[in-house]
């Protein structure tokens, strides 16, 4: 049968089976895109919620050792072999998944969301949602067109010290924020990957460009795919997607008005195309400025400060101070956030499977940081301010 034909003919039968199954066996049938380290993370997560009746059932991986590495782990933590895949179609085609938890490089991540909802699964993507806007635009669109259950990998929205910080600030206990200041710093390359041992034979090269340009067999692009901007659009995607979503989530508001950025390779000459040094401005309709500045390229640490017109939130050490403030109501006492009971981020997706409700960082919240890593990644490549029409949904 070929790719085309299991799509369309797959999909179909998948998507009218899940409830059949699901009604037939209460279990969560649970198939992994991706075997890498957020895929072994994620499976680590899963195994933490086996009293959901959950369980792994497939494992799908370009790349042999680790497919059979997470295979092994699933016999020997849910008792039974999981399908081993290469193509993830063939998953999604499967009567035997109920979700599906995406772990793929970042360029990979909106195809396939889009996929998995069309062919009638719920889905646990990981973060960013998306790093080409069209791709992006189209996936949502496709989740919020189904009944399909998707959470998003940001995972700062189920821990405790933000959920306590989130309702901290929508109570007004800022006051008028008008400035975010984040940053993070480090110089050890926690990108560098050994590639020097993989075996042509051991990788599935054509499934693992996907639906990116052609190219020969390179090892190093399929184990330090974050250096290569086919696969990643760099900082941007891979970690300014968590600290711009706690912006779309403090303050309600979920799409930036306009985003410049700059940056470039000004330490790691190692044949790398994504950025060492980068730096976004974002601002957004409610009247604020949002600064994220990161690099690879000295160990300063991190910073992450909101400035109110009563003081000043501080997300490094959880912190609220009337600092900065001159007006008369000015926080007077400072105060210690303490952390508000939380569940993981996949306990919360597997019981929202269950219970049909909608996760905490559902398909909006992704396709919002989506919106603002696309634009940032943009103003970067092409040195000109990108602004968003939120009502046609276009980067203009």
């Amino acid at each position: 049968m070929s790719r085309n034909t299991l799509s369309r003919r797959g999909f179909a039968s998948a998507a009218l089976s899940t409830a059949a199954l699901r009604s037939a066996n209460d279990r969560i049938h649970i198939g992994i895109i991706g075997a890498g380290g957020r895929g072994t993370f994620n499976l680590g997560e899963i195994e933490k919620c086996k009293d959901l009746n959950a369980a792994v059932t497939a494992v799908c991986d370009v790349y042999r050792p680790s497919r059979e590495r997470a295979a092994a782990r699933v016999a020997q933590s849910f008792g039974a072999r999981p399908k081993e895949l290469v193509d993830y179609r063939e998953m999604l085609a499967s009567r035997e998944v109920d979700a599906v938890v995406i772990c793929a490089p970042d360029s990979a991540h909106s195809k396939m969301l889009e996929d998995a909802v069309k062919a009638g699964k719920d889905a646990y993507c990981e973060k960013p949602m998306g790093v080409e806007f069209a791709e992006a635009r189209s996936a949502y669109l496709a989740v919020k067109a189904s009944d399909r259950v998707v959470q998003i990998g940001t995972q700062r929205r189920s821990e405790g010290a933000y959920i306590a910080t989130a309702r901290l600030v929508q109570s007004g206990a800022l006051g008028k924020v008008t400035r975010i200041d984040m940053a993070v710093n480090f110089q050890e390359p926690r990108w560098r990957r050994d590639f020097t041992q993989v075996l042509r034979e051991d990788v599935a090269w054509d499934e693992f460009l996907f639906n990116r340009p052609k190219r020969p067999y390179d090892a190093r692009r399929l184990r330090e795919w974050q250096l290569f901007r086919d696969y990643t659009n760099g900082i941007a995607g891979l970690w300014m997607c968590h600290y711009i979503d706690l912006v779309h989530w403090f303050l309600e508001d979920p799409y930036p008005a306009g985003a410049v950025a700059n940056g470039g390779v000004y330490l790691w000459q190692d044949g790398r195309e994504t950025s060492d040094v980068f730096h976004a401005l974002l601002d957004y309709p409610k009247g604020f400025l949002a600064s994220f500045a990161m690099s690879l390229t000295n160990a300063a640490g991190g910073r992450n400060l909101w400035h109110g017109t009563r003081g000043t939130l501080d997300c490094e050490r959880w912190t609220l101070t009337g600092d900065g403030a001159r007006g008369p109501d000015r926080i007077e006492e400072a105060r210690k956030i303490e952390p508000a009971p939380s569940v993981s981020h996949m306990r919360n997706f597997l019981e929202c499977v269950r219970s049909r409700q909608t996760p905490r960082c559902d398909i909006q919240a992704g396709f919002s940081h989506a919106v603002a890593v696309c634009m940032a990644g943009q103003a970067l490549d092409s040195g000109r301010m990108k602004k968003f029409d939120r009502e046609r949904l276009e980067i203009v």
